[in-house]
């Protein structure tokens, strides 16, 4: 019987849940190999999730990729291989080129395009690993139809990125008057633009709300220098990064809203799974995931970089909490139909299956 293999540049806790809903349904069936570290620093493996650890060995400023390691026993194996569609890990294609003329099955999972787009320069170079491959899983719904549209003859799975089982989602009891804090999750990097949350907020602070932010990052030291410069220690908490999801499910169940100040990423999804919107900045080069935002409903927009409209659009939202405070459930169980560790996992098992 064959196995599915997936290899990963890394294996970080966002992923525990979807890697432990394949391990428990196909059992020793299901491989992970995984480095320890990503191209961006901030992201690294957890070491609880079940793998074989690889070694990353990054190249020319951590621009390319070569992964060592037990991965290379699978190269000639009739397992089902699933690595990453990043034509910067070198020893991917090694997987695609020699594989592909035996007839060896291998998809390749990630971002449909560039992060600039379809039109972007090296966008060919994406396509040329998706037609070496047996098929792409895409990160989205929406990349999956945009692919197909354009490549009509790629076998193309879409494997929406989630976070948590259908079960976990939802569930928020608090009353109104206790939810009122906006909460920002992700990583303190640059692209994020964490720091332009603070300096915003500042100005807000005549509002009955407090900032909790929730990561860690390179950013952390600039925010905390503000914080403690301007003596906002009472309203802005940095909690660090936590996986724990009790914890975290009782910050959002104190929160009104969700900020994204810069581009979208997967926390827009694990912001809705708990039924609460979320502040977009607008002209961002967004992560598949923005395809969740439906503005007016789960999601409202600011204008990129002006504080004066976040704090407008903050103020608003604040004004109509009881609209915001109602919608939770409908925001919840609407992202359960999509964004589920469930349906996350199906075209993996799905390409096991059919193979």
């Amino acid at each position: 019987m064959k196995n599915l293999i997936i290899i990963q540049v890394v294996a970080p806790d966002y992923r525990e849940k979807f890697f432990e809903h394949l391990q428990k349904n196909l059992g020793n069936s299901f491989h992970l190999y995984s480095g320890d570290v990503d191209f961006q620093k901030s992201i690294k493996s957890k070491h609880k999730i079940l793998k074989t650890k690889i070694i990353n060995k990054f190249l020319f400023k951590r621009s390319f990729l070569f992964q060592f390691g037990s991965l290379w026993r699978e190269l000639f194996k009739k397992n089902i291989i699933v690595i990453g569609l990043n034509p910067r890990i070198i020893s991917n294609w090694i997987f695609l080129v020699l594989r592909k003329p035996l007839g060896l099955k291998t998809y390749v999972w990630g971002h449909a395009w560039p992060r600039k787009g379809p039109n972007s320069k090296t966008a060919p170079i994406r396509h040329l690993m998706q037609r070496f491959a047996s098929g792409t899983i895409t990160y989205s719904e929406a990349q999956k139809k945009d692919l197909l549209a354009k490549y009509p003859k790629l076998c193309i799975l879409s494997a929406p990125n989630a976070l948590y089982l259908q079960k976990e989602m939802g569930g928020l009891e608090r009353p109104m008057d206790e939810v009122k804090n906006i909460i920002y999750v992700g990583r303190l990097v640059a692209a994020k633009k964490p720091l332009f949350l603070v300096k915003a907020f500042h100005k807000l602070l005549g509002l009955d709300t407090n900032l909790i932010i929730v990561g860690d990052g390179p950013e952390r030291k600039k925010i905390d220098e503000y914080v403690e410069t301007h003596n906002l220690e009472s309203r802005v908490q940095l909690t660090g990064h936590i996986n724990n999801f009790d914890k975290i499910k009782q910050l959002y169940a104190t929160s009104l809203v969700s900020v994204s100040p810069g581009y979208v990423g997967l926390s827009i999804t694990q912001s809705f799974a708990f039924g609460v919107p979320m502040l977009i900045s607008r002209n961002e080069n967004h992560s598949p995931e923005i395809e969740a935002a439906e503005e007016s409903s789960n999601a409202i927009f600011f204008q990129t970089d002006n504080q004066n409209d976040f704090c407008l659009k903050v103020e608003e939202i604040f004004k109509s909490n009881k609209v915001f405070f109602e919608k939770r459930k409908i925001i919840a169980d609407q992202c359960k139909k999509h964004y589920t560790v469930e349906q996350m996992s199906s075209s993996f098992i799905q390409i096991l299956r059919d193979n």
